[in-house]
């Protein structure tokens, strides 16, 4: 411990005599530091992002969409082969156990007129469950009830982006608005959604009672899709083999034909937008990592003039009786603190740039402790690879030589 005290001093006391010098051989690392941490931070916060966005659909929601039909070769697109009911959605809620919440959903798009102006927006009718299977929640009035899906009630909630833009922002609870000529009232508002991973806008939209919007606007007997919850996200799986095979049985389908719809879960699809973030975020930080490994260079070639430099310093302490060992460690002493120090300077870099990046651009980045360890132990590792062979090269040199070295 004692020797690594007077290594780790005479280290520093050679650093400092060229502060400049220096500073500028830590450069490389202090950039490649910080744009490891910076990099990798804000892969997690765009990960984190997409998880939050993905969360607010509602962990256990289960989407069953109608299959695509094909002639020949061409898709005839979404729903137009084995096409979902009303009676699917409501065996669905009569026979499943597994499941919290069941809405079909009727998704069309319409002119609405009301307030200052007319929006053209997407209006879905659903049934009293949505909300809670897409964790929703009311900004203002009420949710629409079984008794106005029965009586195809023309009630109507709207969400922000159409209150703003037809009512100014203030609370359009009790107004009128018309959908393709149809008037209904306002009985409710939702919370605000923000965007969608894919960029859509979550709040311009519009609900309306599912039969209501089926025959009154869609004009039509199918559905676009039925949304459901699991009871737990641990019963996801199980619940879309359950939700399967009651649609299996509802279409009578014999087991060599293939189901004609398809089931997805948010399970599934945070899985995937997960993997694709953390693949991209490991390529941020490779890419990042790069520079470090720039800067190790840097240090090497630093040190090599450095032992050239003091080749007659190097002789007078083999001379007095330094080990080669001695010389050894002292230089790569020398090239580890280098490397350290610029390790901890590019760390409080990367705070800045990432405080920054949250409190003035509004980007989210997500710093992680283990990041951080993870690229000063890199640097570390660089100052100890890099260093290494001009410090082998000044323990190797003869005293002789080096005494006479001019």
């Amino acid at each position: 411990m004692k020797r690594f005290r007077r290594l780790l001093r005479v280290a520093s006391r050679s650093i400092l005599k060229n502060r400049m010098r220096s500073l500028l051989t830590s450069l490389g690392v202090i950039i490649g530091v910080a744009a490891v941490i910076v990099m990798v931070g804000i892969g997690a916060g765009a990960q984190a992002d997409v998880e939050a966005q993905i969360s607010s659909l509602g962990v256990n929601s289960i989407i069953i969409f109608p299959e695509r039909g094909h002639s020949g070769n061409v898709s005839l697109g979404a729903g137009t082969k084995n096409k979902l009911t009303l009676e699917d959605a409501q065996r669905i809620e009569e026979e499943a156990t597994l499941l919290a919440g069941v809405s079909p959903i009727v998704r069309t798009g319409a002119q609405i007129i009301g307030g200052s102006g007319n929006w053209s927006t997407s209006v879905y009718g659903v049934s009293p469950a949505y909300l809670d299977i897409r964790a929703w929640k009311l900004e203002s009035g009420e949710m629409f009830t079984d008794r106005d899906v029965r009586v195809k009630a023309k009630v109507a909630l709207l969400g922000k982006t159409i209150i703003d833009e037809l009512f100014d922002g203030n609370d359009p609870i009790g107004e009128q608005i018309r959908v393709r000529n149809t008037p209904f009232k306002v009985i409710g508002t939702l919370g605000e959604k923000g965007q969608s991973p894919w960029g859509s806008d979550y709040d311009d939209v519009v609900l309306v009672p599912v039969t209501t919007g089926l025959y009154r606007l869609a004009g039509g007997r199918y559905i676009s899709m039925i949304n459901v919850s699991a009871a737990s996200l641990e019963e996801s799986d199980a619940a879309i083999d359950e939700v399967t095979e009651i649609l299996r049985n509802s279409h009578r389908l014999r087991p060599d034909e293939e189901d004609g719809f398809r089931i997805y879960s948010q399970a599934d699809l945070m899985e995937t937008a997960t993997e694709t973030q953390r693949v991209m975020t490991l390529l941020l930080g490779a890419v990042a990592a790069v520079s470090l490994v720039v800067g190790g260079i840097g240090i090497m070639n630093i040190m090599l003039v450095s032992v050239t430099e003091r080749t007659r310093e190097i002789g007078i302490r083999l001379a007095v009786g330094a080990r080669s060992a001695d010389v050894l460690a002292q230089f790569l002493t020398e090239s580890v603190v280098l490397s350290l120090v610029g390790g901890a300077i590019g760390t409080a870099l990367a705070y800045s740039v990432t405080h920054v990046l949250n409190n003035v651009v509004g980007m989210t980045t997500v710093v992680r402790p283990a990041v951080v360890f993870l690229a000063f132990g890199f640097a570390a590792v660089i100052g100890v690879f890099f260093g290494y062979y001009p410090a082998r090269k000044a323990a190797m040199l003869n005293p002789i030589d080096a005494l006479r070295y001019e």
